[in-house]
C-alpha cells in the first residue's frame, strides 16, 4: 500500500516526496476541528485545535490521495508518526480516487474519540475563541486554519464546518483590531 490520504495540513504542506496527488474521499468521516494540539499549534497549558476525521454516518470527508514511491514508503510513514501524533494513531482506509472512480487502500492518522486530546463536546463558537488566540512551535492556530479553507477551497472542495469556523475567527480578530 503506497497511498496516503490527507485531510488536513498534509494537504497544503506534504512534507514528502509522492509520485501523484489526486482529489480523493473517505466514505463515514467529517473533518473537524476536534483534536487538541499541544505539540504544534498551540502548548501544553494552552492547546490549539485541529482537525481530525469523526466518524459521521452518511458522510464524506475529501482531500487528497498521495501516492509515493516504494521505496521512501517506511521512511515518510515514520516521518509522519511522529507528526501527527498527540493523539492521532495510524490507520488504513478505503479512498475513492474521485477523477478515475478507482478504490484504494491508504494510509491516514486520526485522532478518536478516546485520546485525551478529544475536544468533541466544544461548540464552534468555543473553537473560534480558542483557534483565534493560540500558538504553538509550528505557529499560530489561526494560520493553520487559514492555510486549511484556502486549499480546501483552491481544490475546489467544500467543508462547511471548516467555513464557518474561518468566518468566524476572521469576525473575531476584526473585532480585535477595532
Amino acid at each position: 500500500m503506497n497511498w496516503i490520504f490527507a485531510y488536513g495540513s498534509l494537504i497544503w504542506r506534504p512534507g514528502f516526496d509522492h509520485t501523484q496527488r489526486v482529489l480523493a474521499s473517505v466514505a463515514g468521516f467529517e473533518r473537524r476541528f476536534c483534536q487538541a494540539s499541544h505539540d504544534h499549534r498551540g502548548t501544553p497549558d494552552r492547546p490549539g485545535r485541529v482537525v481530525t476525521m469523526a466518524p459521521v454516518e452518511n458522510s464524506l470527508c475529501t482531500g487528497m490521495a498521495y501516492e509515493v514511491p516504494s521505496v521512501h514508503r517506511d521512511v515518510i510513514l515514520q516521518a509522519l508518526d511522529k507528526r501527527e501524533q498527540d493523539g492521532y494513531a495510524r490507520v488504513t482506509v478505503s479512498v475513492n480516487l474521485l477523477e478515475s472512480g478507482r478504490q484504494v487502500r491508504a494510509v491516514t492518522w486520526i485522532a478518536s474519540d478516546a485520546n485525551p486530546s478529544w475536544r468533541g463536546d466544544e461548540s464552534i463558537g468555543d473553537v473560534a475563541q480558542i483557534v483565534a488566540t493560540r500558538q504553538g512551535p509550528s505557529g499560530t492556530n489561526r494560520e493553520y486554519l487559514y492555510r486549511l479553507d484556502e486549499a480546501l477551497r483552491g481544490f475546489k472542495i467544500v467543508d462547511e464546518h471548516v467555513a464557518e469556523l474561518a468566518k468566524r475567527v476572521r469576525t473575531l480578530e476584526a473585532r480585535a483590531a477595532i
